[in-house]
């Protein structure tokens, strides 16, 4: 339990071969009814998951809460996302349909847009009720059905969103849920039944997912890891800036791939930004993420906190100067002194070849680096085998748009960082993998086109 460390919350059996068939077979029946049903007919069931998901806010944020550690302002936010994710796919579900060609002589061609079939979710840990629905509000839209396997770390939340779907009236199965580690989705990927793999977490095993499924000629989508540039230019708005550099470094703990983990600051501001920067995170208030006033709470697991640690460290030992928190926390309430706890981080005196700028920490750790001319930054920001996300801060507006233009990244941001709405693609370049995830974007990938060549006259026959 993230909010009580040490307490057992449940205990969930790992899914082996005959689970993961029984889910799959499960899932191929239920999508023989579903992608015979309209657009419209979908459109109903997936609007009454949303007004569920809606209507239990609370319930399923405190759940997520303590799936996760994140605070319970923020557990909300994914809620209030997935609901108008659902909401949103549900709309599009009537809406979906092919085109019309004329072709000489009165014939005419057209296409349809079709379901996969079966699709696999695998989804990461920092947003795990946010990214099931993110993953299956597109794909039941377009008639598929889905199997979900979330993190071993965070595998609750996800389950009641299966509950929830059977509740609105999909078909017994479409949406199942099978629980484990790397054996378990080795399973779903290999399955011969399964059409398609969306997964999101880390670029080794995105990998090793894109071997497997090239076995099987299975399209992929793969949202992976980040080390995103958020470029401050002195003629932005400060107060502005500071907040969008807190936001892109530490909800969730920092445990967040599009993070802008480097905050390029232009030389003529770097101290007085670096200054408030670190004032603001040394307010932030750590602790029970289910209390109100709590703005960051405990990171996923001993493990990973070390491993955050071990960064910091490193840091220091290459030069970089720790500027404020980067140690660990201990609550005043006894039943949080052994959480997973630490102070946000601002690290100053940063060089690009530093591994805690190279290199994704995952944790709530910030790098400040300088620079002159807009032309170095953007050389510098894109020195990175990652390419999900940036951002620019600036007053002026050309320039703003000039630099995103110039980003080898997936998702940017202008004035702003960390907005997700689901109205919007999300998805990277390079390392940080491909396909995309949300807006209307993400119903090619999660359908196929079928072409349909009609003749009005006779064969024209060469023989």
């Amino acid at each position: 339990c993230k909010t009580c460390p040490g307490r057992v919350l449940c205990k969930l059996p790992c899914s082996g071969e005959k689970e993961v068939d029984l889910a799959v077979q499960s899932a191929k029946a239920a999508f023989k009814i579903w992608s015979q049903m309209s657009g419209m007919e979908r459109c109903r069931v997936m609007l009454e998951a949303a007004r569920i998901i809606r209507e239990q806010r609370e319930e399923i944020a405190t759940m997520e809460t303590i799936n996760n550690g994140k605070s319970i302002f923020e557990a909300r936010v994914d809620i209030d996302i997935s609901w108008q994710c659902l909401e949103y796919y549900a709309g599009l579900a009537g809406s979906l349909a092919g085109e019309h060609i004329q072709l000489p002589g009165g014939s005419f061609g057209y296409t349809r847009r079709e379901p996969l079939g079966v699709c696999v979710g695998i989804g990461a840990w920092n947003y795990p009720f946010q990214i099931a629905c993110w993953k299956s509000g597109p794909a039941l839209a377009c008639g598929n059905a889905m199997v979900f396997k979330p993190s071993p770390f965070t595998p609750i939340s996800v389950v009641r969103l299966a509950e929830i779907f059977t509740e609105a009236g999909v078909p017994k199965g479409l949406f199942n849920v099978v629980q484990g580690g790397a054996a378990t989705g080795q399973l779903l990927c290999q399955h011969p039944d399964v059409a398609k793999i969306s997964f999101t977490g880390s670029v080794p095993t995105g990998m090793k997912i894109m071997e497997m499924a090239a076995k099987g000629i299975k399209p992929v989508t793969l949202e992976l890891g980040g080390k995103s540039p958020l470029i401050i230019f002195s003629d932005a708005d400060l107060e502005n800036a500071v907040k969008g550099a807190l936001m892109a470094n530490f909800l969730t703990q920092g445990e967040v791939c599009c993070n802008g983990t480097r905050v390029f600051v232009e030389r003529k501001i770097l101290d007085t930004f670096t200054k408030e920067v670190v004032k603001r995170t040394q307010k932030i208030k750590i602790g029970d993420p289910l209390l109100e006033d709590t703005r960051m709470g405990a990171l996923i697991n001993r493990p990973h906190l070390n491993r955050v640690q071990g960064f910091i460290k490193q840091a220091k030992e290459q030069g970089a100067e720790v500027l404020c928190g980067g140690d660990l926390y201990v609550p005043d309430d006894p039943k949080l002194k052994n959480g997973y706890y630490m102070r946000p981080c601002v690290l100053g005196n940063c060089k690009d070849d530093m591994t805690c700028v190279k290199e994704e920490i995952f944790g709530p750790v910030m790098a400040i680096l300088p620079f002159d001319t807009e032309e170095e930054v953007l050389e510098r920001a894109n020195a990175t085998k990652f390419g999900l996300a940036g951002g620019v801060f600036t007053r002026d507006i050309q320039k703003a748009h000039r630099v995103v233009a110039a980003l080898k990244a997936g998702m940017c941001f202008i004035n702003n960082y960390n907005v997700s709405p689901v109205e919007l693609p999300f998805g990277g370049y390079k390392s940080s993998g491909f396909g995309r995830e949300n807006g209307r974007a993400a119903i090619e990938y999660y359908s196929q086109l079928k072409t349909v060549c009609v003749e009005m006259g006779d064969v024209e026959s060469v023989f």
